[in-house]
C-alpha cells in the first residue's frame, strides 16, 4: 500500500511512525511544507494519561520523549499580589523541536520516507496514492480542496493572544493577571527543555486595541509585554518565534474522511490552548487511525472506524475547551472575587476538575478552600470546615441549612386535572428525606394549554394550592429543608403525549392549541404552534401572576419561572426559535423583552422576602 503523508508535525509523523511499524511493507511518504528542523511554537504538554498510550503505542520514542521532560505537578496563579498554589496535577512537557525531531528520526529508522520544504497546491502533484492522510495543520490544503465534503466550521474567539517564550524556568504551570492603563492582561506559562518556558499573554479585544497593539510589529509587542509583566519575568527575557496577536480559532469538521483522504490533528480539530490538548488528541488521532488500519479489512471501513472511535472523544476536549476559552475571555467578571475563590474559580472552570478532584491531588488545598468557604458562609466559626456544599446558603430572608438541591425529576406524577398524586408527594418525601436543603417541584403548568402531556402537574385551580398545602407543611414539619416551586408554560413542546409513549410526539386526540414566539414545530413530526399575539402574552403573563399567588398562598418557600428546556419563554430567548419582526423579536434585548414582563410581573406580587430565580439553559 502507498500512503502520502501532508505534514510533517507531531500527528503525521507519529501516524506515519505507528502505521509502518505494523506493516513495514507499506510505502510511506511524508511531505512537509517547511524546511527541516523549523518549527513555530514553544513546549508541549502532555498528562500521565497521554503518556500510558504513547509508552503502549512505541516504547521507543516514549523512552526518548519522556527522557527530554520537564515534569511538575503544581499550577500557581498570580493574582492581587498574592500567589496561589495547588500542587497534584503531574503534567510533562517537551520542546515542540525536541518532539519533532525525535519523530522525525523514528520515521526514518522505520523506513519513512521524508520530504521537506515542498508546498502542495494541487492533490494531482502526489501522483497516484492508496491513502492520503492530511495532518497539514489548520490552514490545511487537503480539507480546503474538499471543503464541501469535509464541511468545516471555524469560529474565531473573542479574545486576542500572542505566543511567546521566556528565558526562565518555572517551577509549575503559572497563570498570571496585571491590569495597566489599557486593562487586564492574563498569562498562561509552563516550563519545557530545562532552561525556557512557554508564554502566552492574552487579552480582550478592547485592551489589545487601547494598548496600541493592533499597530504594533513583533519586536513592539515584545517589548510591551517585557515591560508589563517584568516583576513576574525578573529580569528573563521574553522570546518570539513569528509570533503575532491572534483571535484563537475552534475548528470543527462535520466529516473526517472523505474516499481514501482522512483529516488528522489541527486540520480537523481545535481546542482551546488554555487546556493543553492540542498535541495530545493530535497523537492520540494517530493512534487511533494506526490501530483501525490495522484492525479492518479495507481502507473505508479502517476510516469509518476511526472516525467513530475519535469525534466523540474530539467533541468532549472541545466542548471543556470552549468552557475554559470563555471562561478567560469574561474573566473581568470574576476580579471581584478574592484570590483564594478566585483559584478555585479558575481550576474548576472547564469542568473537568470539580472540588473533590482538587481535594484529592492536593488535600492542603482542599481544606483552605474548606475553611475559607466555611467562614464566609456561617455567621459563626465552625469547629471543623465542612466541605462547601454543606455549608448554610441564604437567599433575602430564606436560609438553606445545605447547598444541595434536589428535583423529583418528574412533570407527570398526577391523576387528573394537574393535581398530584400518592406517587408524587413519594418522589417528594425521598428528595426531603435525603438531607437535601432545597426540594424543587418538576415543571407546574401555569395553566391547562401550558401543559406538555395532559398528566402534568399544574398550579392554576384552587384545589392544586390545598393539595399542595398539605405537602408543603409535610416538608416543613419533617425535616429543615425548603420547598420551591417551579412554574411553566410548555409553549410549541404542549399537547403531546406521556412521555412513557416517547418524547415530545403530539396527541392522537383530545389536543388543544399551542402557542409560541414564532409558528415554527419543535420537531418535523409537532404540531405548528400559533404565533403569539399580544393578548396572548397579556393572558399567558395573568397565568404565571395567578399560578405564583396560588404557590404563596400553598406556602412554598422559593420559586422559580422557567425560561428553559425548549418552552415557551425559552422561544422567545433564542434566535433560532423566535423570528419575529416586532419588538419583541430581533436583538437580545428585544427577545428577551416578554420573558422579562412575566418575571417583572410575577415578582411584583411575589413577596419581597421570598427568593425568585430563573431556570436558563
Amino acid at each position: 500500500m502507498k500512503i502520502v503523508i501532508l505534514g510533517a508535525g507531531p500527528a503525521g509523523l507519529y501516524a506515519g511512525l505507528l502505521i509502518k511499524k505494523a506493516h513495514p511493507t507499506y510505502d510511506i511518504t511524508i511531505i512537509e511544507r517547511n524546511p527541516a528542523n523549523v518549527t513555530y511554537g514553544w513546549g508541549v504538554v502532555f498528562s500521565d494519561r497521554t503518556l500510558a498510550s504513547f509508552q503502549r503505542a512505541d516504547y521507543r520514542s516514549y523512552e526518548q520523549i519522556t527522557s527530554r521532560f520537564v515534569i511538575w505537578d503544581a499550577i500557581d496563579v498570580h493574582y492581587r499580589d498574592e500567589i496561589i498554589r495547588c500542587g497534584g496535577h503531574v503534567i510533562a512537557s517537551i520542546s515542540r523541536k525536541d518532539l519533532l525531531n525525535i519523530l522525525q528520526r523514528r520515521c526514518e529508522e522505520v523506513g519513512i520516507t521524508l520530504i521537506f520544504n515542498r508546498e502542495i497546491h494541487n492533490l494531482a502533484d502526489l501522483g497516484g496514492y492508496d491513502l492520503l492522510i492530511a495532518s497539514d495543520g489548520l490552514n490545511s490544503t487537503v480539507r480546503k480542496i474538499h471543503a464541501s465534503h469535509f464541511k468545516p466550521s471555524v469560529e474565531p474567539g473573542k479574545a486576542r493572544y500572542i505566543w511567546l517564550g521566556a528565558q526562565k524556568v518555572l517551577d509549575a504551570f503559572t497563570f498570571i493577571f496585571r491590569e495597566n492603563e489599557h486593562g487586564l492582561f492574563q498569562v498562561h506559562a509552563y516550563p519545557f527543555g530545562g532552561t525556557t518556558s512557554t508564554f502566552i499573554v492574552e487579552c480582550d479585544e478592547a485592551t489589545w486595541l487601547k494598548a496600541g497593539l493592533n499597530e504594533a510589529n513583533e519586536e513592539q509587542s515584545l517589548a510591551y509585554c517585557q515591560h508589563l509583566f517584568a516583576p513576574d519575568l525578573r529580569g528573563a527575557p521574553l522570546l518570539s518565534n513569528n509570533s503575532r496577536w491572534m483571535n484563537f480559532p475552534t475548528l470543527k469538521t462535520k466529516a473526517w474522511h472523505y474516499q481514501n483522504i482522512v483529516l488528522l490533528g489541527d486540520a480537523v480539530h481545535t481546542a482551546h490552548f488554555s487546556i493543553g490538548s492540542g498535541t495530545k488528541l493530535a497523537m492520540e488521532d494517530a493512534i487511533a487511525l494506526a490501530t483501525a488500519l490495522e484492525q479492518q479489512a479495507d481502507i473505508e471501513s479502517a476510516l469509518n472506524e476511526y472516525e467513530l472511535e475519535r469525534k466523540l472523544v474530539v467533541e468532549i476536549f472541545q466542548n471543556a475547551a470552549q468552557v475554559s476559552q470563555a471562561y478567560f475571555e469574561t474573566i473581568k467578571r470574576y476580579l471581584g472575587l478574592e484570590p483564594l475563590p478566585f483559584t478555585f474559580q479558575l481550576l474548576t472552570r472547564s469542568g473537568r476538575i470539580s472540588y473533590d478532584d482538587l481535594r484529592l491531588r492536593d488535600p492542603r488545598f482542599g481544606d483552605t478552600i474548606d475553611r475559607w468557604f466555611a467562614q464566609k458562609a456561617a455567621k459563626s466559626r465552625f469547629s471543623l470546615a465542612p466541605p462547601p456544599m454543606f455549608t448554610p446558603f441564604e437567599l433575602r430572608d430564606l436560609t438553606l441549612t445545605n447547598r444541595i438541591v434536589l428535583s423529583p425529576g418528574t412533570q407527570e406524577a398526577c391523576v387528573q386535572n394537574g393535581m398530584p398524586n400518592d406517587e408524587s408527594m413519594a418522589h417528594i418525601k425521598n428528595c426531603y428525606l435525603s438531607g437535601a436543603g432545597l426540594v424543587m417541584t418538576g415543571t407546574m403548568a401555569v395553566s391547562v394549554e401550558g401543559r406538555i402531556t395532559p398528566d402534568c402537574m399544574g398550579m392554576y385551580d384552587a384545589n392544586h394550592v390545598s393539595e399542595w398545602a398539605k405537602i408543603v407543611q409535610t416538608v416543613h414539619d419533617e425535616t429543615p429543608a425548603k420547598i420551591a416551586i417551579q412554574l411553566g408554560h410548555a409553549g410549541r413542546r404542549g399537547a403531546t403525549r406521556s412521555r412513557s409513549e416517547g418524547l415530545d410526539r403530539p396527541l392522537r386526540q383530545g389536543s388543544w392549541q399551542i402557542i409560541s414566539a414564532s409558528p415554527l414545530p419543535y420537531t418535523p413530526q409537532s404540531q405548528v404552534p400559533r404565533e403569539m399575539n399580544r393578548s396572548d402574552m397579556e393572558h399567558v403573563c395573568h397565568d404565571f401572576v395567578r399560578a405564583a399567588n396560588m404557590a404563596q398562598e400553598a406556602g412554598f418557600d422559593l420559586l422559580q419561572l422557567n425560561f428553559a428546556h425548549g418552552y415557551l419563554l425559552a422561544s422567545f430567548l433564542s434566535p433560532l426559535t423566535n423570528l419575529r419582526c416586532d419588538e419583541y423579536g430581533g436583538n437580545l434585548v428585544k427577545r428577551m423583552r416578554f420573558p422579562l414582563e412575566v418575571f417583572d410581573a410575577v415578582r411584583a406580587i411575589w413577596p419581597e422576602h421570598k427568593p425568585i430565580s430563573v431556570a436558563i439553559s
